[in-house]
């Protein structure tokens, strides 16, 4: 095993993929002669060339599409934005174009294409800099969204995206780059769908993604000290979404708090709510609770930024009310 920092594995799952595949490229702003705004394409272009490494002018609605029509011409693009919130921009080409081609033309064309970047909050970025988008993309039938958490999942998962056949969001998140983490010496997959028990418990199942769920680890190690067992279950694909891994989980401890770095309002909390209501009802011996940001835009000030963003105390709070202490 090695340690490497989260750009670092993003980077090698990339670059091992295109030594295997000459159909793959990257493109997006600052990928290649800066080596990547968070430095996660660094020696790229030195090693695949201006033609498999684009530097794209700030114009995600032009290159996003392009990168579709290349997908549907035998190319497997991988498309880089600077932050989620900025393929806003080209939205109209992921959900309109790349989620439904499939469909749209009876199975003639594949889209396997991979949009990733930051995703959620960095510090004091303000609104518009710090959304959470995952539910939006996850209710879109076609696409599939993963959130990883730790390095290790990070490289197994992008290589499995990337080898897909269909479109994937790829979410990271700016915070994590310089996260460091053990990954093996040799070649590894992580299959989509599957959620992994970063941390077994019989009192309470805590369900999280992304780099909030270290807030629940954080809560867990303190909630230990007084005698309560945290099961924390991370998703890494939203959708497709592990359901029953989920559900087995709940089934064993009986009780529910879901973590989620995103507004509360059809929320990916509230569709692991509904369904463990509906499929594990009988099993709760207390009512689900989900922690969410605020259900307003992210604030500028760093005071109301804490107050905004989930934490540990927030997951604590949560897991002692299920658990019926105070």
């Amino acid at each position: 095993m090695r340690t490497i920092q989260f750009r670092e594995a993003i980077c090698e799952a990339m670059s091992e993929e295109m030594r295997h595949d000459e159909s793959i490229y990257l493109m997006g702003e600052e990928v290649a002669e800066y080596n990547g705004a968070y430095k996660a394409s660094k020696g790229m272009l030195a090693e695949f060339g201006e033609k498999r490494v684009i530097d794209t002018p700030i114009a995600e609605l032009g290159f996003t599409g392009i990168a579709v029509g290349s997908a549907m011409n035998g190319c497997r693009p991988i498309v880089e934005y600077m932050t989620f919130n900025f393929c806003l921009v080209g939205i109209d080409q992921i959900i309109n174009n790349a989620a439904k081609m499939r469909q749209m033309t009876g199975g003639q064309f594949n889209v396997p294409i991979v949009f990733r970047g930051p995703t959620a909050s960095a510090g004091q970025l303000g609104a518009t800099h710090s959304q959470a988008l995952e539910n939006w993309f996850a209710n879109t039938p076609g696409l599939k969204v993963v959130v990883p958490s730790t390095v290790y999942d990070a490289k197994g998962l992008l290589k499995a995206a990337i080898r897909d056949n269909d479109p994937v969001i790829f979410m990271e998140s700016e915070q994590m780059y310089g996260d460091k983490g053990e990954v093996p010496e040799g070649e590894y997959t992580i299959p989509l769908g599957v959620a992994d028990i970063k941390r077994e418990g019989t009192d309470v199942t805590i369900v999280s993604f992304g780099k909030i769920i270290k807030e629940a680890h954080i809560a867990a190690e303190e909630l230990a000290k007084e005698g309560i067992s945290c099961e924390i279950v991370d998703l890494r694909t939203v959708r497709p979404l592990d359901y029953d891994t989920v559900l087995a989980s709940v089934r064993k401890t009986n009780r529910l708090v879901v973590l989620e770095e995103a507004w509360p309002f059809a929320s990916v909390a509230s569709e692991i709510t509904y369904v463990v209501q509906e499929r594990a009802f009988d099993f709760l011996d207390a009512p689900i609770q989900r922690i969410t940001t605020a259900d307003t835009p992210a604030p500028y000030s760093p005071v109301l930024l804490k107050e905004w963003l989930p934490n540990a105390d927030d997951v604590i709070k949560a897991v002692k009310k299920v658990m019926y202490k105070k």
